[in-house]
């Protein structure tokens, strides 16, 4: 008998000494061929085993068995195993799916992945609003564990925006030809980073003398991208004078040129809560009469009958800033924190002018509710598909008076935290300016 049935009688009588041999006296397995250790299994693997004598099962005792990973997955402990005498195999084996390292997350740039970092997944990227990607759309995670492509970056290639007042006619001083005229620089707005370098007038600057006429003026601004906008408008001065107007309950006004003469134009706002009615702007006109309709504040009556998650968001159209709340379960402790937060910061939200909407739960037994008022289950499911809010986890969005999602969150944050990113904004400037003349405060 040549070396190798020799170590196995060996470990054969090693294995009957230890108190485990299972057969009778004149049973000898070295023939019989019986299954000695447990079947070799291997998900995602395949199994080659060579037995010491060409035994039918691939489990007896000296059975040596080669582990190998299918493509996409790779060895976790011993690529060759052996059945020993103690019915064990000489170790531990698993084919796991090859990961690949995380993507790097390049400035105004993401992606979204089929299945994360793992083989095969694939991840489209895409740029921030307002760039524009160049270089590979997507990578894919190989069996090497390095990503395919990824070599991309998003550049800014859109103008700025900027609009420039609407100043149609100004009047003059009594007995004079000439006005004073001023009004506030436009806010330019970047689409990329909302970063501007430069912002430049043609013509005489605000609080100038002009005289009796039509003049030209335009605004130009540049953003870090050297990419540039323009906005016109005309200054036009006239010599006639209207009664005054007074300042609606509940709200402001803003006049320019000299409060009441022919050309001025007065803006209106209304404080947090209330809604705009009449005429947001009135100018002095040559017959001395005030354009448009009396201007009042009223409270704010939102209509939660409407169709469609469009028409409930545009009863908001510049007058008030949204921000969603969505939770799957009204139990959720990130929804509950935040709610509790928020109450005790009411009179934050109305100084800046927003509404907060809940989403809770999972459709169809989800509740939406604007304070007091509930939203059909059905128009709080269009709420979340159009602004792509999980049902299943808590988020939150922040919108504009414009209906812009300026910020979204997937966990709870501070009232403070939120007014300090409102108060950045370029509209909340110029309130909280007025808010503070009209002496408004929390």
């Amino acid at each position: 008998m040549g070396g190798g049935g020799v170590w196995y009688t060996l470990n054969a009588y090693t294995a009957y000494s230890s108190g485990y041999w299972p057969y009778t006296d004149d049973e000898d397995v070295r023939y019989t061929g019986v299954p000695w250790c447990a079947p070799v299994k291997v998900k995602h693997g395949h199994v080659s085993c060579q037995t010491p004598r060409g035994e039918r099962n691939k489990n007896v005792l000296g059975t040596r068995c080669k582990i190998r990973c299918k493509t996409g997955y790779e060895m976790h402990g011993s690529s060759e195993i052996l059945c020993m005498a103690s019915k064990q195999w000489s170790g531990n084996y698993a084919c796991r799916e090859v990961r690949c390292p995380k993507l790097a997350m390049p400035s105004n740039r993401g992606y979204k992945c089929s299945d994360g970092s793992y083989f095969n997944s694939r991840c489209q990227f895409f740029c921030s609003p307002g760039y524009t990607l160049r270089g590979d759309l997507s990578a894919s995670c190989q069996s090497s564990r390095t990503w395919s492509g990824g070599n991309s970056v998003c550049v800014d290639v859109d103008p700025p925006v900027i609009t420039c007042p609407n100043i149609k006619e100004k009047t003059a001083e009594p007995g004079k030809l000439t006005a004073k005229v001023t009004w506030d620089t436009p806010e330019g707005k970047d689409t990329a980073d909302g970063i501007l370098t430069d912002v430049i007038l043609k013509g005489k600057p605000s609080g100038s003398h002009f005289p009796e006429g039509n003049h030209k003026l335009s605004y130009t601004v540049f953003d870090r991208a050297e990419n540039k906008a323009t906005c016109r408008f005309n200054v036009r001065v006239r010599v006639r004078r209207c009664t005054p107007l007074s300042v609606p309950d509940n709200g402001w006004m803003k006049c320019d040129s000299a409060t009441d003469n022919y050309g001025a134009t007065c803006e209106f706002r209304c404080l947090g809560g209330y809604e705009l009615r009449g005429s947001a702007a009135r100018v002095c006109q040559f017959n001395m009469e005030w354009s448009g309709l009396e201007t009042s504040c009223a409270p704010m009556n939102i209509n939660v009958g409407v169709r469609s998650a469009a028409a409930l968001l545009d009863q908001f159209y510049e007058k008030r800033r949204v921000l969603i709340i969505s939770a799957p379960s009204a139990a959720n402790h990130y929804y509950r924190f935040q709610m509790t937060n928020l109450q005790h910061a009411q009179c934050g939200l109305d100084l800046r002018h927003v509404t907060v909407i809940e989403l809770v739960g999972v459709y169809p037994a989800q509740i939406g509710r604007i304070r007091h008022r509930l939203i059909p289950p059905g128009l709080a499911l269009q709420l979340r598909l159009l602004l792509q809010l999980s049902q299943n986890s808590f988020n939150m969005v922040l919108l504009d008076k414009q209906g812009v999602d300026k910020q979204r969150y997937t966990f709870p944050i501070t009232a403070a935290e939120i007014f300090t990113t409102i108060d950045t904004f370029p509209l909340r400037t110029e309130e909280a300016t007025l808010q503070k003349e009209a002496g408004q405060s929390c």
